[in-house]
């Protein structure tokens, strides 16, 4: 059912429609009459306030879930609140520095991206999700280290900050070819990828235009064809924090908690959810069943794009959880969260 739009709804409704989905984001409960009277934001009697929130449930903006009970938002709700009403909450400077100094810890690219899906769970309540798809490596430095008179080990850097090594027999090479090499590769490999590298270093070396000699030469070839096979990086997926999906107000809802806990074990689906959201120029927010993976399970999913420094998107992070997530605090924090990330990622 689509929803209205909020120039269709009177001062007065959108004012109890705003708190009836402000206090169960907040409580997770259905919200009364009896609640919003006592509560002195709204100068109307139960009566009329029932009737207002009798108004809304026909609208398909808010639904009771048993006879007696108060008002809840609808998916159609909470997406018109989303897109009209919310009220965003930016991080505050302690949150700000508490994140980047989680993301900013040394290491190699995997331990940052588990660092920001676990940061994202900590501070949402639910789960924290991070998505990065097949890729092909930037390189930024690629050297070799002499061990013995007959090996080296050829260490190359990406520009993640990843290092990998791998032993190279030096076949009577002397340090000198050493050092020609690893000086040649530094000064070509910097944002590129090893298939392009490798291309154009083959390219430059049988045309003669190279100022490498040939011990020299056969090394480079060399170490860059040891990474040039297995040059894309796997997919990574991580979510972190399932547990915290498993709260006292879940109790109630057990059922639901379950479903969400099965979805979240398919992640190539999951991958597939987070991927679609790669396109986007901000934050999205799925709600329910505007996503078909958890429409069963009625959750809600806000994703981010996060950038390199040239911005090129290297992969989504965002949370996970049930519809009454707090969307105005979440939002902003997801969307600081890729920032960062972004900026320590190349």
């Amino acid at each position: 059912m689509t929803s209205p739009p909020l120039t269709e709804l009177t001062d007065r409704t959108r004012d109890i429609f705003r708190l009836v989905v402000e206090q169960y984001l907040t409580t997770g409960q259905p919200v009364g009459s009896k609640t919003l009277a006592q509560g002195g934001a709204v100068d109307l009697s139960p009566a009329s306030i029932r009737s207002v929130l009798a108004d809304l449930e026909s609208l398909g903006l808010l639904a009771a879930p048993h006879v007696s009970a108060g008002r809840k938002p609808t998916e159609s709700g909470l997406r018109l609140f989303v897109d009209g009403m919310m009220q965003i909450t930016q991080p505050s400077a302690e949150e700000r520095r508490a994140i980047e100094a989680r993301l900013g810890d040394p290491g190699p690219l995997e331990a940052r991206l588990e660092a920001a899906s676990a940061t994202l769970s900590d501070l949402s309540g639910a789960a924290g999700m991070v998505f990065v798809p097949t890729s092909e490596r930037r390189l930024a430095q690629m050297s070799f280290v002499p061990l013995d008179a007959t090996r080296a080990l050829a260490v190359l850097v990406d520009a993640n900050g990843q290092i990998e090594n791998r032993l190279i027999e030096l076949e009577g090479m002397d340090a000198s070819a050493l050092t020609q090499a690893s000086n040649y590769l530094s000064a070509r490999l910097a944002s590129r990828s090893l298939g392009e590298a490798l291309s154009d270093i083959e390219r430059e070396i049988a045309s003669g235009r190279s100022a490498l000699d040939e011990a020299s030469a056969s090394l480079v070839q060399r170490g860059i064809a040891m990474w040039s096979e297995d040059a894309d990086r796997s997919p990574v997926f991580i979510v972190r924090g399932q547990a915290r999906l498993l709260d006292d107000e879940a109790v109630g809802d057990v059922e639901r908690v379950r479903q969400l806990l099965d979805e979240l074990e398919n992640k190539q689906a999951v991958a597939e959810v987070l991927e679609r959201a790669r396109e986007a120029q901000a934050t999205r927010i799925y709600i329910g069943s505007e996503n078909r993976l958890f429409a069963l399970s009625g959750s809600s999913v806000i994703a981010s794009p996060f950038r390199d420094r040239d911005g090129n998107v290297v992969g989504v992070l965002g949370v996970i959880g049930p519809t009454r997530l707090n969307y105005g605090r979440i939002v902003p924090m997801v969307d600081f969260t890729a920032q960062s990330l972004g900026r320590l990622t190349g």
